[in-house]
């Protein structure tokens, strides 16, 4: 009897402590899921409340400060020359497809004052207020351009037929950002803009290199009949941030292959020469030459030249691969 008593006595107090247990492993898991849904909330207030932090930009006062508009402007070139014109301070609107461009190119800025993103192919018309345009819009590696031939010529001859219109419309200024493709395979080094070229119209580059060819002719027509600001930059081999790993030029192809310790493709002896220029210098260019009284076609490029071997041993060097 006094076994039976002293067994009836554990259940219960096992039962009692088992519940006591029970609930302060509850009170655990239920105290453990009030602060989460606290801390979320307490991030959602911030996120709501918080402002996003932008580069510090310059102050302009109305005279001084322009509306400008870049197309392709979340391009590897277009981005980087986004940056420092809103880092002057001027109203920046820039307009991309994305075919080639990424909208997290120009990301730090979005939600700025100054800052405004379109998405809108340079095709079709567009109708703003603006003060310079920087026409940049087009696929500039062989694999893009050539991924769609129709459509690079078209962006090039019809888009660019816009962007005069838009800037003849406004009394604007346009800057084409042309390429050295327009001397196609040249028989005299180094060019210079006299040079009429030496350009294959039927090639598999041609969309690319007549397309730009046109694009010149366009601008020179417009200034000539309805005179029309134009500028006229000739690109040549630039390098930099944000630039695409796969897009089939020289500097990112030996890049690539020297971080993947991959040999270094290069055709024939590696005698030719080549010239590149740091994305920045580029930028610096195109502005100053927007801002100049100069209309007639200019190179952009580094003057200072290397063979393709050499400049493969440099980039295997600062790899260190």
């Amino acid at each position: 009897m006094a076994i039976t008593l002293f067994g009836l006595i554990l259940i219960v107090w096992f039962g009692n402590f088992s519940h006591s247990v029970g609930d302060i492993e509850r009170r655990s898991v239920n105290n453990d899921l009030f602060n989460e849904i606290e801390n979320l909330k307490r991030r959602v207030q911030e996120l709501e409340h918080g402002q996003k932090v932008y580069p510090e930009v310059a102050f302009l006062n109305v005279k001084d400060r322009k509306r400008i508009l870049i197309t392709g402007g979340a391009g590897f070139v277009g981005s980087h020359l986004v940056d420092r014109l809103m880092m002057e301070g001027h109203e920046v609107t820039v307009v991309d497809n994305f075919f080639t461009g990424r909208k997290r190119n120009v990301e730090h800025w979005i939600g700025h004052e100054n800052f405004e993103l379109l998405n809108h192919d340079v095709i079709n018309p567009l109708f703003i207020e603006v003060d310079q345009v920087y026409h940049l819009a087009s696929p500039a590696s062989p694999p893009n351009y050539m991924y769609n031939p129709v459509k690079t010529i078209k962006t090039n001859t019809i888009g660019t037929n816009n962007m005069l219109g838009l800037t003849k419309r406004v009394r604007g200024r346009l800057l084409l950002a042309s390429t050295s493709e327009v001397y196609g395979d040249p028989e005299i080094h180094p060019q210079n803009e006299d040079y009429w070229g030496h350009v294959n119209p039927i090639g598999p580059r041609a969309c690319y290199d007549e397309g730009k060819r046109v694009a010149e002719t366009m601008c020179y027509a417009y200034h000539r009949q309805d005179g029309t600001e134009i500028r006229v930059a000739r690109i040549f081999n630039t390098f930099g941030p944000r630039m695409h790993l796969n897009d089939g030029r020289v500097v990112s192809n030996f890049i690539l292959q020297s971080l993947q310790d991959k040999p270094i493709t290069i055709y024939g002896e590696g005698k030719q020469t080549r010239s590149f220029q740091y994305v920045s210098d580029l930028v610096d260019g195109l502005i100053r030459l927007m801002n100049s009284n100069y209309s007639m076609p200019v190179n952009i490029g580094n003057p200072d030249e290397y063979t393709i071997g050499d400049f493969a041993k440099i980039i295997k060097g600062l790899v260190g691969m």
